[in-house]
């Protein structure tokens, strides 16, 4: 069985320094979501992001990812982390579209 294309992640800043938009190919997520620290997530992937060191809060929609993090964590180690785990994420899933 042949996996989906995950293409390219297109990372961009945003106005706030502490947020990074992740922009995925195709649509990989049914309307929007945002989801915080300290409340349940019922996606696996906000889940799991949420518990990366310096994260605060998940913005999922239909094609993109915004990865909002504290001021004090530095964006290097922390986007690689978030760019890394959505390519293993969805080379595991097929877009909704």
């Amino acid at each position: 069985m042949e996996k989906p294309q995950t293409g390219p992640i297109e990372v961009r800043q945003t106005p706030n320094p502490n947020a990074r938009k992740f922009v995925l190919v195709g649509v990989r997520f049914e309307g929007s979501r945002n989801y915080s620290l300290g409340d349940e997530a019922d996606h696996p992937l906000a889940a799991y992001l949420l518990t990366l060191d310096g994260v605060y809060n998940v913005f999922m929609a239909q094609d993109f990812v915004t990865v909002n993090k504290f001021p004090a964590c530095e964006w290097a180690p922390l986007q690689a982390a978030v760019e890394q785990f959505l390519i293993d994420y969805l080379s595991q899933q097929a877009p909704t579209a």
